[in-house]
């Protein structure tokens, strides 16, 4: 019992003590007798006896009350402690929330992918081909760990299967870092694609006309074509001269086959990155203006010093790329132009074509042009139509001295239909003269995302 208690206890001791002697009769009277004096102690001794059974039975009370006070708090503190462990659980969780959501803001999927069919006679030949290929399957994958620091990356199946005696091949298109330096001014290093003609940077079937891509762009300008490369790209005095820019590389190189049919054929020397042998690098760099409108007017140039690589233990042979593309759209008319050539050193090519590109490939050279007309179709059809014509000249041995016509003369003409901007179908019929004489039609089906 605390003292408060006690003292309680006392005081109502003392009062029935009191209590007694008020009880007994004044001096005046006359004083109780013996039998009479004794039940009064035994009456008050029991009414004490109550008292004090009734203190300890609130002393009682009180105890518990303290201890279900005591336990309250206790029961008060492991709740707050549980709160305050379940805000942090749930800031960590938000904190943990808010990373993962940054992260998915900050990553980009997206790809395209092509479907050919493809009807083709040769009668020079006496061929026929008459095949469906899924061309091509190419999923890209960016992220943005800063705003001035990101990745990209292309990875791409071709013709469905790929391994030992199959047709197809996976590869890496691109996976590069790009940083911001300057306003309006990057750095790019790693694998990527080469500033060099129309396609061979974008690519996406619903970007061009034509269900295979055009001969100028893949045998004189091998696309898609991409290497190993640290480079810079930006604007040229944007207040100035807007629409202005350049990008410049410094990158592996070609090694082209130096002996068998395709000896010094450009397309057949590219490396793919792949164990590529960097013993001869390579530069390029292109002018790019797109100040106007709906215009874009381009030139490239690539130089290597040793096109083989090394390959050739009697010397190397250098080789120098010009390229230059326009593209016009306005309103519902389109054209596009290009012109590429390739100069190789003559090297031994005396001594035949394992010591040089002999003969005739010294010289390698094609051009062509493509007016377009793109229309959205009324009723209930969705999207546009676009008709397009294109005639080509490519030849892989221009340097010929020869009065032996080698290059390939090829019309295309054909439609685009876009029911979404990013889907398209496909048809063209083809006819080529001189080299080749593949006549025939095409169908395709392509998209983005």
């Amino acid at each position: 019992m605390n003292p408060t208690r006690l003292e309680a206890s006392h005081a109502a001791i003392a009062l029935f003590i009191l209590g007694i002697f008020w009880s007994v009769p004044a001096a005046s009277a006359s004083p109780p007798s013996a039998e009479e004096m004794w039940k009064i102690i035994q009456q008050q001794q029991k009414t004490i006896e109550e008292l004090k059974a009734r203190l300890e039975a609130t002393d009682g009370k009180v105890t518990a009350s303290q201890q279900r006070i005591e336990s309250t708090e206790k029961q008060a503190q492991a709740a707050e402690k549980k709160a305050e462990e379940a805000t942090a659980a749930a800031d960590e969780a938000g904190a943990s929330s808010s990373t993962a959501a940054s992260w998915v803001d900050r990553t980009h999927l997206g790809g395209y992918g092509e479907l050919h069919y493809n009807n083709l006679e040769n009668e020079t030949a006496g061929t026929e081909l008459d095949r469906v290929d899924f061309h091509r399957f190419v999923l890209y994958v960016g992220h943005e760990f800063t705003d001035w620091l990101r990745f990209n990356s292309e990875l791409e199946l071709e013709h469905t299967l790929a391994g030992d005696d199959e047709p197809g091949e996976v590869e890496l298109e691109q996976a590069y870092i790009e940083m911001d330096v300057y306003q309006n001014q990057s750095l790019r290093a790693g694998i990527q694609v080469l500033p060099v003609g129309i396609i061979n940077e974008t690519h996406e079937p619903p970007t061009f006309y034509g269900v295979e891509r055009n001969l100028v762009e893949t045998n004189i300008i091998p696309t898609t074509w991409w290497e190993a490369a640290l480079g810079a790209h930006g604007e040229v005095l944007p207040s100035m001269v807007p629409g202005l820019s350049y990008h410049v590389m410094l990158h592996s190189g070609l090694q082209v086959p130096v002996t068998g049919a395709n000896a010094f054929r450009i397309r057949n020397g590219r490396q793919k990155v792949a164990e590529a042998s960097a013993d001869e690098p390579a530069f390029t760099g292109q002018i790019r203006y797109a100040g106007i409108p709906g215009v874009e007017l381009a030139v490239s140039g690539q130089y290597q010093s040793d096109v083989t690589s090394d390959s050739l233990a009697s010397g190397g042979i250098a080789a120098t790329l010009f390229s230059g593309h326009a593209i016009v759209n306005k309103g519902p008319f389109g054209l596009r132009a290009l012109y590429a050539r390739w100069d190789l050193d003559d090297g031994l090519a005396a001594d035949g074509p394992a010591t040089g590109p002999s003969p005739g490939r010294d010289v390698q050279v094609g051009w062509y042009v493509e007016p377009s007309y793109r229309f959205a179709l009324p009723g209930a059809v969705p999207g546009d139509l676009g008709l397009f014509a294109r005639y080509s000249e490519t030849d892989n041995n221009a340097g010929d001295a020869s009065t032996t016509d080698t290059g390939i003369d090829r019309w295309d003409v054909g439609f685009n239909w876009w029911p979404h901007q990013n889907v398209v179908f496909k048809f063209d019929y083809q006819n080529e003269e001189n080299g080749s004489d593949n006549d025939g039609f095409n169908l395709g089906l392509g998209y983005q995302f």
